[in-house]
């Protein structure tokens, strides 16, 4: 990684005529030729089982950047990602710490470690600046993690087990079923599945099975083996990154039929398990499928860049840039403390669906429409991309996005 980044590095100094129009890796020698450009940290982890969803996301955030800075920068001035791997909680609350004193950024983009935004979102809070979580799901971080400089595009744990819950009880998979899980186990994985549990468990279904996977497992047949002795009704996965691509893959290898959902899913995870290996109903915060004006826009020129479509990950990383530059275009300015007060005043931004979304004062949460998808069959497919058909938006258009939002419980104490 850090071979490939120098190479980087060399050729932007070479193109120094034309450096401001580039996406910048974040290097003192840079820093000082382009002392009036804008820069931004992104810090997401492109190594580990979340490596796939990382890459996706700095393809989305390298995009906007290059968007923006195409159509004249911020304030006339262009902007510079300075791109670092998160890698674990520990990297990356040193890294913010970087980031932040030596860099400079005006606020950090990024994560999908739900211990590592954490980690970075006590740091934003010590300095006061604005840290955009772009993909970590934990409750926590919206009750009583929450801070008034950490912001949240990605939809948290509760909003997920919701948007596919609904049509969970529509099929009829819940109320007298059995039901055996695998749980990611780290914080997201834990909080995913108490979230679920409750759900589930309220509206009537019985859980058989409950299991915690480790975060670097790759062999699945002693939880496959175990699953079909159980026979349950349905396999729920709590599962992350590449934890849920090896599964379903072997699930189908095993050639077992119970039915398959998950409560936390992201659209890389199963283009990664092969054609005709992914099944069942998901949920998702968006996707490439959304029939929306500027979603289809956003999905045109992605793919023209980098041929294949955007997924979820991509989204949150690409929006929260766009929120923030036109954000900083609106006041005028780029100061950490005024954006943060301007974004939990209700500001509303399209968000490339068909209601716009806004971050909530209480707990600085996006509210939003959200998805759920159901997994094509293989002769179905048109391609590799081709994996599911949308299922419809939760809440309804004539419905208050707040349905969705998790709950005002008093757990999250900073000041409305």
């Amino acid at each position: 990684m850090e071979q490939s980044l120098d190479l980087t590095r060399r050729t932007l100094l070479k193109g120094a005529a034309s450096a401001t129009a580039l996406v910048g890796i974040g290097m003192p020698a840079i820093v000082k030729a382009q002392s009036d450009v804008i820069r931004i940290g992104h810090l997401t982890p492109v190594t580990g089982f979340l490596g796939p969803l990382g890459e996706f996301a700095q393809m989305g955030v390298r995009l906007a950047a290059e968007e923006i800075n195409a159509a004249g920068g911020v304030l006339g001035r262009p902007i510079e990602l300075v791109i670092e791997d998160s890698v674990n909680p520990q990297t990356a609350s040193a890294k913010a710490e970087r980031l932040i004193e030596r860099d400079k950024v005006a606020m950090i983009i990024g994560e999908i470690s739900s211990a590592s935004a954490l980690a970075i979102g006590q740091v934003a809070n010590r300095t006061k600046t604005v840290f955009i979580n772009t993909g970590a799901n934990s409750d926590a971080l919206r009750g009583a993690s929450c801070n008034p400089f950490m912001f949240h595009i990605e939809a948290a744990n509760s909003m997920m087990v919701l948007a596919v819950g609904n049509y969970l009880k529509s099929e009829n998979m819940i109320k007298g079923k059995k039901w055996y899980s695998l749980t990611a186990d780290y914080a997201f994985g834990h909080d995913l599945f108490r979230v679920a549990k409750k759900f589930v468990t309220e509206n009537g279904g019985e859980f058989v099975g409950e299991e915690l996977v480790p975060t670097d497992a790759t062999d699945f047949s002693p939880y496959l083996l175990k699953i079909r002795q159980a026979r349950p009704d349905v396999v729920a996965s709590n599962l992350a990154g590449n934890q849920i691509t090896n599964f379903i893959k072997q699930y189908a290898e095993y050639g077992l039929q119970f039915p398959i959902t998950g409560f936390g899913f992201d659209t890389a995870v199963a283009w990664g398990a092969g054609k005709g290996n992914f099944s069942g109903i998901w949920p998702l915060v968006w996707h490439h499928l959304v029939d929306s004006p500027s979603s289809k826009k956003y999905v045109e020129a992605f793919t023209k860049k980098y041929g294949k479509p955007p997924e979820n990950q991509s989204w949150g990383d690409y929006n929260s840039l766009k929120i923030v530059a036109q954000s900083f275009a609106e006041l005028k300015s780029v100061d950490p403390q005024k954006l943060a007060e301007h974004l939990r005043k209700g500001a509303k931004f399209d968000i490339l669906k068909s209601r716009e979304g806004y971050f909530r004062a209480y707990d600085n949460q996006m509210v939003q429409e959200m998805y759920a998808v159901r997994a094509k069959d293989a002769d179905k497919m048109k391609d590799q991309w081709d994996i599911y058909d949308p299922l419809g938006s939760v809440p309804g258009p004539s419905d208050s996005l707040e349905v969705l939002a998790p709950p005002q419980d008093g757990a999250c104490k900073m000041p409305a």
